[in-house]
Protein backbone atom coordinates (compact mmCIF):
# COMPACT_ATOMS: atom_id res chain seq x y z
CA UNK A 1 0.00 0.00 0.00
CA UNK A 2 1.35 3.92 -0.69
CA UNK A 3 1.95 4.83 3.11
CA UNK A 4 0.83 8.50 1.57
CA UNK A 5 -2.75 7.39 1.57
CA UNK A 6 -3.11 6.07 5.11
CA UNK A 7 -3.76 8.20 8.22
CA UNK A 8 -1.34 7.92 11.19
CA UNK A 9 -3.29 7.54 14.58
CA UNK A 10 -2.98 10.79 15.04
CA UNK A 11 -4.29 12.31 12.35
CA UNK A 12 -7.31 10.20 12.88
CA UNK A 13 -7.21 11.29 16.19
CA UNK A 14 -7.70 15.28 14.87
CA UNK A 15 -10.35 13.78 12.40
CA UNK A 16 -12.25 12.00 15.01
CA UNK A 17 -12.04 15.64 17.25
CA UNK A 18 -13.12 17.40 14.06
CA UNK A 19 -16.10 15.51 13.96
CA UNK A 20 -17.34 15.78 17.16
CA UNK A 21 -16.27 12.04 18.37
CA UNK A 22 -15.87 12.27 22.64
CA UNK A 23 -12.82 11.48 24.57
CA UNK A 24 -14.36 8.29 25.48
CA UNK A 25 -14.23 7.25 21.97
CA UNK A 26 -10.99 8.32 21.34
CA UNK A 27 -9.33 6.62 23.66
CA UNK A 28 -10.88 3.15 22.64
CA UNK A 29 -9.15 4.24 19.33
CA UNK A 30 -6.15 4.78 21.35
CA UNK A 31 -5.71 1.12 22.90
CA UNK A 32 -7.70 -0.48 19.91
CA UNK A 33 -5.11 0.37 17.15
CA UNK A 34 -1.94 -0.48 18.50
CA UNK A 35 -3.21 -4.27 19.44
CA UNK A 36 -4.38 -4.79 16.64
CA UNK A 37 -1.10 -3.05 14.45
CA UNK A 38 -2.45 -0.37 12.06
CA UNK A 39 -5.65 1.29 11.77
CA UNK A 40 -7.65 -1.58 9.30
CA UNK A 41 -10.95 -0.25 8.11
CA UNK A 42 -12.57 -3.17 9.67
CA UNK A 43 -11.04 -2.74 13.21
CA UNK A 44 -12.62 1.38 13.02
CA UNK A 45 -16.02 0.52 11.95
CA UNK A 46 -16.05 -2.47 14.72
CA UNK A 47 -14.43 0.16 17.64
CA UNK A 48 -18.01 1.83 16.50
CA UNK A 49 -19.69 -1.77 16.47
CA UNK A 50 -18.84 -2.16 20.16
CA UNK A 51 -19.26 1.77 21.60
CA UNK A 52 -22.72 1.40 19.88
CA UNK A 53 -23.47 -2.44 21.84
CA UNK A 54 -22.45 -0.98 24.47
CA UNK A 55 -25.29 2.34 24.41
CA UNK A 56 -27.67 -0.39 23.49
CA UNK A 57 -27.07 -3.03 26.53
CA UNK A 58 -26.71 -0.06 28.67
CA UNK A 59 -23.04 -1.21 29.53
CA UNK A 60 -20.00 0.06 29.44
CA UNK A 61 -16.16 -1.23 29.75
CA UNK A 62 -15.72 -3.41 32.90
CA UNK A 63 -19.46 -4.46 32.73
CA UNK A 64 -19.26 -7.80 32.11
CA UNK A 65 -20.54 -9.31 28.74
CA UNK A 66 -20.62 -12.11 26.13
CA UNK A 67 -20.24 -11.60 22.62
CA UNK A 68 -20.24 -13.79 19.30
CA UNK A 69 -18.71 -12.54 16.39
CA UNK A 70 -19.19 -13.99 12.84
CA UNK A 71 -16.19 -13.54 11.60
CA UNK A 72 -12.01 -13.48 11.86
CA UNK A 73 -11.62 -10.29 10.48
CA UNK A 74 -11.15 -7.17 12.57
CA UNK A 75 -13.84 -6.84 14.59
CA UNK A 76 -12.66 -10.01 17.25
CA UNK A 77 -10.30 -7.50 18.34
CA UNK A 78 -12.37 -4.43 19.72
CA UNK A 79 -14.74 -7.13 21.60
CA UNK A 80 -11.32 -7.78 23.33
CA UNK A 81 -9.92 -4.54 24.10
CA UNK A 82 -13.12 -2.23 24.97
CA UNK A 83 -15.60 -5.43 26.11
CA UNK A 84 -12.94 -7.87 27.86
CA UNK A 85 -14.50 -10.68 26.13
CA UNK A 86 -11.71 -12.96 25.25
CA UNK A 87 -11.28 -16.44 24.03
CA UNK A 88 -9.07 -17.50 27.20
CA UNK A 89 -11.69 -16.02 29.47
CA UNK A 90 -14.25 -17.79 27.38
CA UNK A 91 -16.50 -14.20 26.91
CA UNK A 92 -15.88 -14.25 23.22
CA UNK A 93 -16.80 -17.13 20.41
CA UNK A 94 -16.00 -16.31 17.32
CA UNK A 95 -18.14 -18.41 14.38
CA UNK A 96 -16.48 -17.74 11.21
CA UNK A 97 -19.58 -17.75 8.72
CA UNK A 98 -17.67 -14.05 6.98
CA UNK A 99 -20.65 -11.71 8.17
CA UNK A 100 -19.39 -8.34 9.83
CA UNK A 101 -21.45 -8.93 12.60
CA UNK A 102 -21.56 -10.24 16.46
CA UNK A 103 -23.98 -10.33 19.14
CA UNK A 104 -23.18 -8.69 22.93
CA UNK A 105 -25.25 -9.99 26.01
CA UNK A 106 -25.09 -9.97 29.75
CA UNK A 107 -24.99 -12.61 31.83
CA UNK A 108 -27.46 -15.46 32.53
CA UNK A 109 -28.52 -18.05 34.94
CA UNK A 110 -30.97 -19.75 32.40
CA UNK A 111 -30.29 -21.78 29.36
CA UNK A 112 -30.88 -18.51 27.31
CA UNK A 113 -31.13 -15.03 27.14
CA UNK A 114 -31.98 -11.67 24.97
CA UNK A 115 -29.07 -10.22 23.41
CA UNK A 116 -28.42 -7.18 20.30
CA UNK A 117 -26.89 -8.48 16.85
CA UNK A 118 -25.16 -5.29 15.10
CA UNK A 119 -24.23 -5.66 11.60
CA UNK A 120 -22.72 -3.98 8.74
CA UNK A 121 -26.17 -3.11 6.44
CA UNK A 122 -25.55 -3.29 2.74
CA UNK A 123 -28.62 -1.12 1.83
CA UNK A 124 -26.82 1.49 4.33
CA UNK A 125 -23.97 1.26 2.60
CA UNK A 126 -25.05 2.96 -0.81
CA UNK A 127 -24.89 6.13 1.14
CA UNK A 128 -21.03 6.02 1.12
CA UNK A 129 -20.27 4.58 -2.29
CA UNK A 130 -15.90 4.22 -1.66
CA UNK A 131 -17.32 1.95 1.64
CA UNK A 132 -19.69 0.38 -0.30
CA UNK A 133 -16.96 -0.65 -2.72
CA UNK A 134 -14.56 -1.66 -0.53
CA UNK A 135 -16.41 -3.98 1.75
CA UNK A 136 -18.09 -5.51 -1.76
CA UNK A 137 -14.09 -5.98 -2.10
CA UNK A 138 -15.16 -4.32 -5.85
CA UNK A 139 -12.11 -4.26 -8.21
CA UNK A 140 -13.31 -0.64 -8.08
CA UNK A 141 -11.34 -0.26 -4.94
CA UNK A 142 -8.11 0.57 -5.18
CA UNK A 143 -5.96 0.43 -1.59
CA UNK A 144 -3.10 2.27 -3.31
CA UNK A 145 -5.30 5.68 -4.06
CA UNK A 146 -8.79 5.40 -2.26
CA UNK A 147 -7.64 4.25 1.74
CA UNK A 148 -7.66 7.88 2.85
CA UNK A 149 -10.92 7.87 1.37
CA UNK A 150 -12.11 5.04 2.57
CA UNK A 151 -11.56 5.86 6.39
CA UNK A 152 -13.18 9.40 5.65
CA UNK A 153 -16.24 7.39 4.72
CA UNK A 154 -15.88 5.06 8.03
CA UNK A 155 -15.29 8.20 10.15
CA UNK A 156 -18.41 10.35 8.67
CA UNK A 157 -20.55 7.80 8.57
CA UNK A 158 -20.79 6.85 12.10
CA UNK A 159 -23.76 4.25 13.30
CA UNK A 160 -25.48 5.09 9.78
CA UNK A 161 -23.92 2.28 7.86
CA UNK A 162 -24.95 -0.40 10.70
CA UNK A 163 -28.20 -1.80 11.90
CA UNK A 164 -29.44 -4.41 14.98
CA UNK A 165 -31.56 -6.78 15.75
CA UNK A 166 -32.71 -8.14 18.99
CA UNK A 167 -32.20 -12.16 19.18
CA UNK A 168 -32.46 -14.89 21.44
CA UNK A 169 -28.82 -16.35 22.44
CA UNK A 170 -28.53 -20.09 24.19
CA UNK A 171 -25.97 -20.13 27.33
CA UNK A 172 -24.45 -22.65 28.36
CA UNK A 173 -23.44 -23.06 31.85
CA UNK A 174 -20.25 -24.32 33.45
CA UNK A 175 -20.42 -28.13 34.19
CA UNK A 176 -17.92 -30.40 35.94
CA UNK A 177 -15.70 -32.40 33.51
CA UNK A 178 -13.31 -35.36 33.80
CA UNK A 179 -10.17 -35.66 32.07
CA UNK A 180 -8.78 -38.27 29.94
CA UNK A 181 -5.77 -39.78 28.06
CA UNK A 182 -5.77 -39.75 24.44
CA UNK A 183 -4.29 -42.97 23.21
CA UNK A 184 -2.51 -41.64 20.32
CA UNK A 185 -0.53 -38.65 21.71
CA UNK A 186 -1.06 -39.70 25.93
CA UNK A 187 -1.62 -36.34 26.22
CA UNK A 188 -4.46 -35.41 28.82
CA UNK A 189 -7.52 -33.46 27.66
CA UNK A 190 -11.30 -33.02 28.65
CA UNK A 191 -13.43 -36.06 28.37
CA UNK A 192 -16.00 -34.49 26.05
CA UNK A 193 -13.56 -33.63 23.52
CA UNK A 194 -12.38 -37.29 22.59
CA UNK A 195 -13.40 -38.27 19.49
CA UNK A 196 -13.47 -42.00 19.93
CA UNK A 197 -10.19 -42.96 21.47
CA UNK A 198 -8.02 -40.13 20.46
CA UNK A 199 -8.47 -36.41 21.13
CA UNK A 200 -9.31 -33.82 18.66
CA UNK A 201 -5.61 -32.82 18.03
CA UNK A 202 -4.89 -36.47 16.89
CA UNK A 203 -8.15 -36.57 14.51
CA UNK A 204 -10.87 -34.19 12.72
CA UNK A 205 -8.49 -31.17 14.71
CA UNK A 206 -4.93 -32.08 13.49
CA UNK A 207 -2.64 -29.64 12.48
CA UNK A 208 0.77 -30.56 11.99
CA UNK A 209 3.10 -33.48 11.98
CA UNK A 210 6.14 -34.75 14.31
CA UNK A 211 9.60 -33.96 12.70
Amino acid sequence: MDHHDEYTQDELLQKLRELGYDSRFQEYYKSCIPFHTYPAPGLLIAIGMVDYAFELLGAKPGDKVYAVCETQKCAPDPLQVIAHCTIGNHRLTVVPVGRFAFTMNRPSETDSTEGIRIYMDPVKLKAWPTLEKWFANSPEFSKKSMTKALLEDILAAKRSILSVQKVRIPVTQKKKWNTAICKTCGEPVPEYLIEGDHCAACGSLRYYELI
